[in-house]
Formats: structure tokens, C-alpha cells, sequence
């Protein structure tokens, strides 16, 4: 019955169909018009009758019907046009009713399924540019980690400070794994058994700076005295007492440690810790965190070799005088010669008044030139059997076997007079340069090399603060 229905109702038509029966709707009209005119002016002999006028009135009626017909197309298309228009503009979640099965309702389905895929594939777009941006955050972080590498490679080539150089090792290896706290472990130079705390970076430092691990502890023997790696986790547990005493000794939750080897042998511990809740290192933690220790064991290598070559050198790079090590070594030498055969033995000590203020102003260049002259004028007063070294980075020593006092006094007012005149300027004051003096002997002033030292430094501090451009020797 419905299908019945269906076979003579508008809504089954398609858009053309429809258009073809308001057309022939509306031609109707025109017919009756002139089929009216016919029967009245035509065909007068009919006379005015109702059945003529109940035509007129069918036509309009049936006319109106056509026009209303029409009216709903066109209005279900411009509503589809808006919405369509809207879509475009970006509002994908608007979705359009489908009132029948024409060519209409068969566009609102086309245009409701392009924008529920639109929709889709913009819920995976976004999905994907988190990804994206969590990739790019990760390599970025990879890169800032690798050039920090790089920045301690160039240090340790470059021969910065041991202390330093371990400094920024560990203010860059806090960056791994989100860490919150590093430490640095190193084996005590005088107690191979003992570890203590090198260097520290992140909250409770000052704590971790007083850490040691002793060989009576069992974190010493069975976590940091093994070449092996140590992971805390949610997923790697140490035993209940090790975890106990880890936390007492570190104040952490997590660690991960990398053991620092050299030729075999554990020198040092580098760790890095949080107190996270269900933390879990990754392996790619463990491998940037090796390649950081393995930066500190080429720097401590490097430190080990520095004093070494130190010991066996004698001369100073810039001066060509003795240097501290020689200069200490030789002069324990010569006092116990002079003990031996009961002669005197002096030392003198000298300081560039004012050095930092000279070479602040005038430069590092100038600075090392005035440094090579002084160097110069000093072997220039002292016998073949005299000893001259630059101790310090604006000091000088002289080692005078044979010499009493008196005798030092005289070289030392010597030098000091030379260097005067050599630097006296009266265009620029702050050319000038002086030198003041301290001279002790042994054994009035000491019978070891260390208290002679200190006793000159002792006299050398009084012609300091007494005026300077000077020499004390009592």
C-alpha cells in the first residue's frame, strides 16, 4: 500500500521530475486563460457560466500548487548552499538534514559523510602533531645533550681546569632523563677504599657535598666499587637494607650511575637521581649518561697526565726560569748540603707590585713582555751556582747556596733597583714597574725548604704592606 503511495507522492520524485511537474502545473494556467477568453468573447452565444468560473478557480488553485512546489526545491537547495558555504568557511561540525531521497538529500548525505571524513582526518592530523611535536622536542633535547658533549670535549682539549671541567660535566649531565640532582664520586687519592663527593648539582647539594662511602659499607662493595652500572627504579630495586642506607646516604628515590674506569679500575661514580613516583629509566638514559663518563674518565686521564708531565718539566713556558716544583725540590736540596758542610744558604722571593692592575690596563701581550725582561734582569745579578724560577704568575724565587743573609740582601736590592730603572716611566706612571722583596736563610729562618718558603713570604707581606718597591730581610 505504501509503495502505492509512494509511486504517486512528490517526495519519491527526483529534482528534475519535480521541476517537470511544476512546469506542466503551471502551463495549465495559461490554458484556462485562454480557454475562458474563447468561451466568453468567442463563443458568446454560451453565455457567462459557473462552471467556467469553478475552471478559472481550479487553474489558480492548481498553479499555486506548482509555485509552492518550486518554492521547496529551490529553498532546500539554498539551504544546502548556505550550509555548504559554512562548511568551506571551516565549521566541520555542522551537519545537514536529510528530508528526502532526491538529488538533494543525496548531496546533504555526500556533504555530512566529506565532513565527517574531514573530521576524522583532522582528529588524526592533531594526533600526529602531538607526536610531531613530542619527536621534536626529544631531538632538540638530544641536540642541546650533544652539544653540551661537544662544549666538554673542546674544554678538555682545550686544558681548562680539572675542578671546572667536572663542574660543567655535571651541570650537564642533570639534563639526562629529567634529573633533578647529580653527583660526582671520586676514589680518594690517599685511601684508594673511599669515595667521596666530588662535585653536585640540584636541590639538598650541600647534603650530598658531605657524602662518603667508606669500604666497611655495603654500598660501597656491592654498588660502587663494581665496574658495573647501577639502575634504582620502579622496575630495578637494590635489597631492603642497600635501599635503606642509598636513601639515608643520597636523599633519592631513583638513580641511575655510570662507574668512571680507567685501565680497569673504578676511579669515580657519576649518578644522576629524582624522587619520582613509578619512574623508569630508559636505555637511552644509560647510553648518553656512559658517554658522559666517559668524558669525565678522559678528563681525569688528562689531569693525571698534566701532573705528571708537571713534575718532570723544570722550566716555565714563558720565561724560561725554573719553575715552583723545581725551584721547591732543589732548594730542600741545598739546605741539606749547607746542613752537611755547615754554609749558609739564602732565599729570596719576589712579587711584581701592582701586576694585576698592569696587566688589566695594558693587556696580556704587554704583561708577558714585562714578565720575559724581569726574567732576563733577575739571571742577569746571580752566579752560575744561583737558582732563579718564576713560582707564581707574578712571583719570582732565587735559591743562593753560599749566601748569608746580608750577602741576599744585596743581590735582592740589586734586581730590585734594575727592574726599577728598566720600567721607570715619567710620560706614564702606570708603566712603571716595581717589585717588592722578602729574604730568609737558613737555618736562622728555617732548617726545611717549606719554612724557609714561608718565612720569606712572611718578610715579602711585610714590604707589601709597608709600602712596597722594596726588600725585607729582617
Amino acid at each position: 500500500m505504501n509503495k502505492k503511495i509512494d509511486r504517486f507522492s512528490l517526495n519519491s520524485r527526483t529534482i528534475k521530475q519535480k521541476l517537470m511537474v511544476a512546469f506542466q502545473l503551471m502551463s495549465i494556467l495559461p490554458f484556462l486563460v485562454c480557454a475562458y477568453l474563447v468561451s466568453n468573447y468567442i463563443l458568446p452565444k454560451f453565455g457567462f457560466k459557473i462552471d467556467i468560473i469553478a475552471v478559472l478557480i481550479l487553474s489558480v488553485f492548481v498553479a499555486l500548487i506548482g509555485l509552492l512546489v518550486i518554492k521547496e526545491i529551490f529553498d532546500r537547495l539554498s539551504t544546502v548552499t548556505t550550509e555548504a558555504k559554512v562548511i568551506a568557511a571551516g565549521d566541520i561540525n555542522r551537519e545537514l538534514k536529510v528530508q528526502n531521497n532526491d538529488e538533494v538529500g543525496e548531496l546533504s548525505n555526500i556533504l555530512n559523510q566529506l565532513t565527517n571524513r574531514i573530521r576524522g582526518n583532522m582528529d588524526e592530523l592533531k594526533v600526529y602533531s602531538e607526536k610531531t611535536s613530542e619527536i621534536n622536542l626529544e631531538i632538540q633535547k638530544k641536540i642541546f645533550i650533544l652539544s653540551n658533549l661537544l662544549q666538554l670535549s673542546s674544554l678538555i682539549s682545550q686544558g681548562e681546569k680539572f675542578d671546572d671541567i667536572l663542574k660543567i660535566a655535571v651541570e650537564k649531565s642533570r639534563l639526562l632523563a629529567n634529573s633533578e640532582t647529580t653527583f660526582l664520586l671520586l676514589k680518594e687519592e690517599n685511601n684508594k677504599e673511599f669515595f667521596y663527593v666530588k662535585a653536585a648539582e640540584g636541590p639538598g647539594v650541600e647534603h650530598l657535598m658531605t657524602v662518603e662511602v667508606g669500604e666497611k659499607e655495603d654500598l660501597y662493595n656491592k654498588v660502587f666499587n663494581l665496574d658495573k652500572l647501577l639502575i634504582l627504579d620502579k622496575r630495578n630495586l637494590l635489597a631492603n637494607n642497600l635501599i635503606a642506607d642509598f636513601f639515608i646516604k643520597f636523599q633519592v628515590k631513583n638513580c641511575l650511575s655510570m662507574p668512571i674506569s680507567l685501565r680497569g679500575k673504578v676511579k669515580g661514580v657519576l649518578g644522576i637521581a629524582n624522587s619520582r613516583d613509578n619512574f623508569l629509566y630508559s636505555q637511552e638514559d644509560i647510553e648518553l649518561l656512559d658517554i658522559f663518563s666517559k668524558q669525565i674518565a678522559i678528563a681525569i686521564e688528562n689531569d693525571i697526565l698534566a701532573h705528571r708531565i708537571e713534575k718532570m718539566e723544570t722550566k716555565d713556558i714563558l720565561t724560561g726560569l725554573y719553575n715552583q716544583n723545581f725551584i721547591s725540590i732543589r732548594l730542600e736540596e741545598e739546605i741539606r748540603r749547607a746542613i752537611v758542610y755547615q754554609r749558609p744558604c739564602a732565599f729570596i722571593i719576589f712579587d711584581i707590585d701592582n701586576f694585576k692592575n698592569y696587566r688589566e690596563k695594558f693587556g696580556l701581550i704587554s704583561a708577558e713582555v714585562a714578565l720575559k725582561k724581569i726574567a732576563v734582569l733577575v739571571n742577569g745579578c746571580i752566579s752560575e751556582v744561583d737558582r732563579a724560577g718564576r713560582t707564581g704568575d707574578d712571583e719570582f724565587s732565587l735559591i743562593l747556596p753560599e749566601r748569608n743573609k746580608r750577602q741576599a740582601q744585596e743581590v735582592a736590592e740589586e734586581i730590585r733597583k734594575k727592574i726599577q730603572l728598566t720600567f721607570f716611566s715619567d710620560q706614564d706612571s702606570a708603566r712603571s714597574i716595581t717589585v717588592s722583596g722578602g729574604v730568609a736563610e737558613n737555618p736562622l729562618d728555617g732548617v726545611g725548604a717549606e719554612q724557609l718558603i714561608n718565612k720569606a713570604r712572611e718578610l715579602l707581606k711585610k714590604a707589601k704592606t709597608g709600602g712596597k718597591n722594596q726588600v725585607v730581610a729582617f
